[in-house]
């Protein structure tokens, strides 16, 4: 129940936010193009309280569910008068939506997602400026090499201790990876102590691959920062690890003989494999580990299993604030590398990649939200809402009625056949298009709900 809670609590409070911000970009611009704005609601339903200032009701509604905003005119009928009746909404009413230029319509339309793109640039930049957590590991223990990498290259092994790296002696992990960030495209001097040895070598540290972050796994190191088997926390149906017997709740001590601690070197192992089988030793609820066969599977471009880890007991953090010049730099790769999230799912989809059945809805993005209001670290809560912020832009941006980017499409239709397209046959595509997306809404709430724990239990 505490779960449950916290996660629809994260859920309302994250989808307020992103959506009233998105509705104030809608807002500010209509005002600005001299549209009548005839309310801004913060939540939905009955109004609570608010105050009406010009032509504009700000108020706070019942339903703390995002927001709206309500322009004279914005429904196509709304500019009807309707024969024998008095209507506010008149054909040549100055303030009325439809009544000003296509090119303002369309500043309008664009409006909302472009300020959802700029609060996931703010949040991040405010992140990396004024928080920026980083481990606070004393030691720098490798604890997976990439076969083939630099690090391979220079004759690093799993289980060597980093002694000297550059020009710093004895360096904890954030000196090594800070020393990394810093260094793309050159040789460094370094010394690791192995079976009590130290080993002189050099490491060249790769430049920056588009679409990854510039950390030591570009050079092929995993480094060891915490302990224990990897958790198994849900298991995907049909997947490698469900047809190989793994359930939630199982650990998994190692594969291959390799012990593993966290998923992504474990992620990169499967790489060097290239689909082939794994043997992991698990260990099964009130069971003695076990050896059990994985067949990897191709998802998203690459060799996975097929489960959802449990999250590791992270280490202590302590704040390192970036420069300013360096957090702006940050927040534009963070939101570049996260802004087309949807637009490669739609792509995958599309091409087979991908199954329907991954998709996640809102149930899903409550369950995200509350893991992340629960841990200790601001991280995962300013990245989950700035990546919401920028695809939910890239969403309505999509040229599907009712969206935004549906009505952009028909205001530059509308510009090329220099015509407005009929109001009935507006209302047929809304109508066409309003019920798609119930539909589409209920098949994806239906999959988050099938993958919620209860459910997951319940298979044999």
């Amino acid at each position: 129940m505490h779960e449950f809670l916290v996660s629809v609590v994260a859920f309302v409070v994250l989808l307020g936010l992103l959506v009233v911000v998105h509705e104030f970009g809608h807002f500010a611009v209509a005002k600005l193009c001299g549209v009548r704005v005839e309310a801004f609601s913060v939540g939905m339903g009955p109004r609570l309280f608010g105050y009406k200032y010009g032509d504009t009701d700000y108020k706070v509604c019942l339903l703390p569910l995002g927001g709206f905003v309500k322009m004279t005119g914005e429904a196509p009928e709304q500019n009807l008068e309707a024969p024998g009746t008095q209507t506010e909404f008149l054909p040549d009413d100055p303030g009325s939506f439809l009544n000003h230029p296509r090119w303002q319509r369309v500043l309008i339309g664009l409006a909302g997602p472009v300020s959802n793109f700029i609060l996931a640039f703010v949040l991040m930049f405010f992140y990396f400026g004024w928080l920026n957590e980083v481990p606070d590991i004393k030691t720098s223990t490798i604890e997976w090499v990439t076969p083939g990498s630099a690090a391979d290259r220079a004759g690093l092994q799993p289980g060597d201790l980093f002694r000297r790296f550059d020009n710093v002696d004895n360096p904890d992990w954030d000196a090594v990876d800070e020393s990394a960030r810093n260094n793309p495209n050159r040789t460094v001097a370094i010394a690791v102590e192995r079976n009590g040895q130290i080993v002189q070598t050099s490491l060249r540290i790769p430049g920056r691959t588009k679409g990854k972050d510039d950390d030591l796994s570009q050079a092929g190191i995993f480094l060891h920062y915490v302990d224990g088997p990897i958790g198994v926390d849900q298991v995907v149906g049909n997947a490698p690890a469900e047809q190989a017997g793994l359930r939630a709740g199982d650990s998994i001590l190692a594969a291959d003989g390799h012990a593993f601690h966290t998923v992504l070197p474990l992620l990169d192992y499967l790489q060097t494999g290239q689909g082939k089988p794994v043997t992991l030793t698990v260990a099964h609820k009130g069971a003695a580990p076990a050896p059990v066969v994985v067949h990897p599977s191709i998802q998203e471009s690459q060799w996975r299993l097929g489960f959802m880890p449990v999250a590791p007991v992270e280490p202590p953090m302590h704040i390192q604030p970036m420069p300013f010049l360096r957090a702006v730099s940050k927040s534009k790769e963070f939101c570049a590398e996260n802004s087309l999230l949807v637009v490669e799912v739609l792509q995958k989809l599309v091409s087979h990649q991908a199954s329907m059945k991954q998709l996640v809805g809102p149930v899903g993005i409550a369950r995200v939200a509350g893991e992340a209001a629960e841990t200790k670290d601001w991280s995962p809560k300013f990245g989950l809402a700035a990546v919401i912020s920028l695809n939910l832009g890239i969403v309505n941006l999509l040229p599907f009625p009712i969206l935004d980017g549906g009505m952009i499409l028909l205001l530059l239709i509308e510009s090329t056949a220099r015509r407005d397209i009929g109001i009935n046959v507006k209302e047929r595509i809304y109508q066409a298009a309003f019920v798609l997306l119930m539909v589409f809404a209920v098949f994806v709430i239906f999959n988050d709900v099938t993958r919620l724990p209860i459910f997951a239990h319940l298979k044999p």
